[in-house]
């Protein structure tokens, strides 16, 4: 299974931030600023060993892209074997996901959501349906939402409220309806509290 379906407050706090972008992540961390569980609040945070914080970039890196364990190895495989900085390479591969540019330019309130919109077949890429989350996008893509799903109720309530700006290395159009690859994101413009450099070390032991 890629996607998690347990309690997103858990994992928040766990972490130490907000993954999905909910509200009761939020309320969740302002409440309860400590991990979950019996001994959250005593547990010593300054005592922590090194492959612990290594799982922990990479349980946040994965939970936000809606990866499963398997599936991200993929990935860092991949960027690993791409010439430059594996770790970059790495967040290049996960920005240029179908299902996030459907965030990212804010048709989708949260990246589940975005997901789902691919996966019921509301997105096209360069006129044609796309219904795989995973999609890789290249640079010249232009993904657009379908004509008949764009009079939806979430999407138009996403439209008149999702207050998100695109990236830089995407373009807009279509009464924003539309948007096209400019460019393979670099890292200045992927704006994730993630610290790839660490979980390139975990995967590299």
């Amino acid at each position: 299974m890629s996607r998690y379906t347990g309690p997103k407050a858990r994992v928040a706090r766990r972490l130490g931030t907000n993954i999905w972008g909910t509200k009761g992540e939020a309320v969740a961390l302002d409440k309860r600023p400590y991990p979950p569980g019996d001994h959250g609040r005593t547990r010593r945070r300054g005592n922590v060993s090194e492959y612990l914080i290594q799982m922990q970039e990479k349980q946040k890196a994965r939970f936000t892209y809606g990866l499963n364990e398997r599936q991200f190895r993929t990935i860092y495989k991949e960027a690993s074997r791409k010439q430059g900085v594996t770790g970059e390479n790495m967040l290049q591969f996960l920005e240029l996901r179908l299902d996030n540019l459907v965030y990212r330019v804010g048709w989708g309130a949260t990246r589940p959501q975005a997901r789902q919109f691919v996966n019921h077949g509301h997105i096209e890429v360069n006129g044609r349906r796309v219904n795989i989350p995973s999609y890789r996008l290249r640079k010249g893509d232009v993904v657009s939402v379908r004509a008949k799903s764009r009079d939806g109720v979430t999407f138009q309530w996403n439209n008149d409220v999702v207050d998100r700006p695109a990236p830089a290395w995407i373009d807009m159009g279509g009464e924003g309806w539309s948007s096209t690859v400019r460019n393979l994101p670099i890292r200045e413009q992927i704006d994730v509290p993630i610290r790839e450099s660490l979980i390139v070390e975990l995967y590299s032991k």
